[in-house]
């Protein structure tokens, strides 16, 4: 089917513009911080709520075996699976193994909707 058209060679017709709540929100990415300050910057939601996300970070909360929290330094972005070309430029997202003090450690949660960098060791 022809985008835009119908069969009979009318034309589709948006019933309505999308509302300011439905637009998306500019792209945020979180890279790793040359420095030890860590920014991160907060946005008021649906239903007033705020939202904080990060947009660099320099330090992980990670999870050791024994259940144990430690913060730990990132040296790098060694790989990510969604995107490989998001570890060439120091883009952190969830699933990402990250190079720190500690060994690799993959990122657990989604740092642009928590406003933190937690982590798992991982083998």
């Amino acid at each position: 089917m022809n985008k835009g058209k119908q069969i009979t060679g009318g034309k589709y017709i948006k019933n309505r513009k999308k509302k300011k709540y439905e637009l998306p929100g500019q792209k945020k990415i979180v890279k790793v911080s040359e420095t030890d300050k860590e920014r991160r910057k907060t946005k008021r939601v649906a239903g007033g709520n705020k939202k904080t996300f990060l947009l660099q970070a320099k330090f992980i909360n990670v999870t050791l075996k024994d259940k144990k929290i430690k913060k730990a330094q990132v040296k790098n972005v060694l790989e990510t699976p969604s995107d490989r070309f998001l570890a060439r430029q120091n883009i952190i997202t969830k699933g990402t193994i990250l190079e720190t003090e500690l060994g690799k450690v993959k990122v657990t949660n989604r740092p642009t909707q928590e406003g933190t960098l937690n982590g798992i060791l991982a083998e």
